[in-house]
């Protein structure tokens, strides 16, 4: 097959031919349906599924569909009830149907290619499991891809379908091992005109940061940091305090050659007088995430239930589910219920003791909201003794750090704080963050903790930053100002776009249904050296319309503006910007 193999989501104009080929196919040649007069096939999801379609030049060769869980419905539901299809009422399915290549393709790699292409574009939404109808003729096909029965067969005309259900992780790794020699030769010969990437991340782990390719990952083109805007990464906007860089400055070339305390003593206690915590009840890594990887893989095995909110960090489900292997489960954050976590819900959720942990990121990234820590401790004081409750702090100080768990962490062996010092000092670089747990289990981390921990620059600059509350808490209320500021000037840009503030330095955008999606306005923006964080990957409560957009500096800010406004010229064109005295 040529370098003219297009894959692309379906254009008005591919409509009329699949329903053509839905009824030659599905009608004449396999008696499923009974023929039409008019020579086409339709269905009651037309309009709202999503069709891919393969073509090479004008003709076109195959298509699948794509049915996403926010319709809120599905083709199975036609032959199956919720109660005898459990999994179609998790909220996070979607279907995968109607695979179709017209007949002198079939014997090509347009099928696999139309369903790769169908696994990237679920998992880009943010989809974690499949299910699909996979007729009976072909079951061995659909096992070898890694799809497996769930026990119920489907009769439809003169076909019998087996159900089948994948999760699409374990489902694109295996396409990945089998095919991976084949994609990757298929990738040079495919014109791809899809909004995700052809492959996968290498780790599996969506992360922000691509601006940082921009400016350039070889450190030949510093200078391109004055040209890019780093709106993708939750970096703070201003710089860290002026003891932070004196310390820094003082004596660079001794920071750099000289080796640091061996256990970060001395950042120990200043975190202990700073916060009012025992030193004995602290641990302190390379950033949160190197404090994460290693509590979790002490903590956690393949046979542990873990149950994180949704959405949620990225770095949590991908180290206990790609990671460890553990047996995770979503608590829902509702956009209809502002995204807050209701303590009455998640009592329910944890009341049975089936969980041997709990995370909650507090505010959380990526919805931006904060639980206050009365309703936590009540709910956690409530739960099971057999449930650890993980609290990933980033971001408190952008609320208060007297909302902080850390004193219940330091004496209730069921709870563990996590707060990097990175975001709110301006210290992402230097990479520092500690935990706080009760002393038997902060103990038993230090001992599987390495020497040096945290670098000496990385040191010197935390504690000179936990010397300066002041100069902090004057950025963070400067945050909220300037996160308020460009909320009102991103909402007069589109009065169809919702603009949500965070509590913290960042802020939400999603675009209307049936519009453009998140990563195309994340495309369309960096072609202004503006870029900015597709939340879609995240979770499909997103629905593939959300970006989060970080609070940067008054003139990066009004780069941020300017480029979603002009990025929305040309993916909405005739749009409707908001009038003065219009509501918002």
């Amino acid at each position: 097959m040529g370098r003219d193999l297009q894959l692309r989501v379906a254009t008005p104009e591919d409509l009329e031919w699949i329903h053509e080929l839905r009824h030659r196919v599905y009608a004449q040649e396999l008696g499923q349906h009974a023929p039409d007069p008019a020579g086409r096939l339709r269905d009651g999801l037309d309009g709202d599924n999503v069709y891919l379609v393969a073509a090479r030049g004008a003709a076109r060769i195959g298509f699948v569909s794509v049915t996403p869980p926010w319709l809120g419905r599905y083709a199975l539901d036609k032959y199956l009830s919720r109660d005898e299809l459990p999994l179609t009422a998790e909220g996070d399915l979607f279907e995968v149907r109607i695979l179709t290549v017209e007949p002198r393709w079939r014997a090509t790699a347009a099928a696999p290619l139309l369903m790769y292409a169908a696994l990237r574009w679920i998992a880009a939404r943010g989809g974690r499991r499949v299910v699909a109808m996979g007729r009976t003729q072909l079951i061995g096909m659909y096992l070898s891809v890694g799809l497996r029965p769930v026990g119920r067969t489907v009769h439809s005309g003169a076909l019998t379908f087996e159900v089948l259900t994948g999760n699409v992780t374990e489902l694109t790794k295996r396409a990945l091992e089998c095919h991976g020699t084949t994609l990757r030769r298929l990738e040079s010969a495919v014109d791809w005109r899809l909004d995700m990437p052809y492959a996968p991340r290498p780790d599996g782990c969506e992360h922000g940061g691509a601006s940082f390719t921009a400016i350039g990952t070889d450190f030949r083109t510093l200078h391109r940091r004055h040209d890019i805007v780093m709106a993708d990464v939750l970096d703070a906007w201003f710089p860290p305090a002026p003891g932070v860089r004196s310390a820094l400055a003082e004596d660079p070339a001794w920071a750099a050659r000289t080796s640091p305390p061996t256990g970060a003593e001395g950042l120990l206690s200043e975190i202990a007088t700073s916060r009012a915590l025992p030193t004995d009840a602290l641990a302190v890594g390379a950033g949160s995430s190197d404090l994460i990887f290693r509590a979790f893989g002490q903590w956690l095995t393949p046979e542990s239930r873990v149950l994180l909110t949704d959405p949620c960090y990225g770095e949590y489900a991908h180290v206990t589910e790609r990671v460890i292997g553990c047996r995770v489960d979503r608590f829902p954050l509702r956009r209809e219920d502002g995204w807050r976590i209701d303590p009455d819900r998640l009592s329910a959720a944890v009341a049975s003791g089936r969980y041997d942990l709990v995370v909650v990121v507090n505010p959380n990234n990526p919805t931006g909201r904060h639980a206050p820590a009365a309703e936590l401790r009540s709910l956690i004081t409530g739960a099971p003794a057999r449930t650890r409750w993980w609290i990933d702090e980033a971001y408190l100080g952008y609320v208060g750090l007297a909302e902080s768990l850390a004193g219940l962490a330091a004496t209730d062996p069921r709870v563990v704080v996590c707060t990097s010092l990175s975001k709110m000092y301006a210290l992402s670089g230097m990479r520092a963050a500690y935990l706080v747990a009760e002393p038997a289990a902060a103990t038993e981390l230090r001992r599987w903790t390495p020497p040096w921990p945290v670098s000496l620059p990385a040191q010197l600059a935390a504690v000179a930053a936990l010397r300066e509350p002041a100069y902090y808490g004057d950025r963070w209320l400067r945050t909220h100002s300037l996160r308020r500021q460009l909320a009102e000037d991103l909402a007069e840009s589109d009065r169809d776009v919702l603009v949500e503030e965070s509590v913290a330095n960042f802020l939400n955008l999603t675009l209307p249904a049936g519009g453009p999606s998140a990563a195309q306005l994340v495309n369309e923006c960096r072609r202004h050296d503006v870029y900015l964080r597709d939340l879609s990957p995240l979770s499909p409560r997103y629905e593939g319309r959300t970006v989060r957009i970080a609070v940067r500096n008054t003139v990066e800010n009004t780069r941020i503006v300017a480029a979603c406004r002009a990025a929305l010229d040309v993916l909405r064109p005739g749009r409707a910007p908001l009038v003065a005295g219009s509501a918002r």
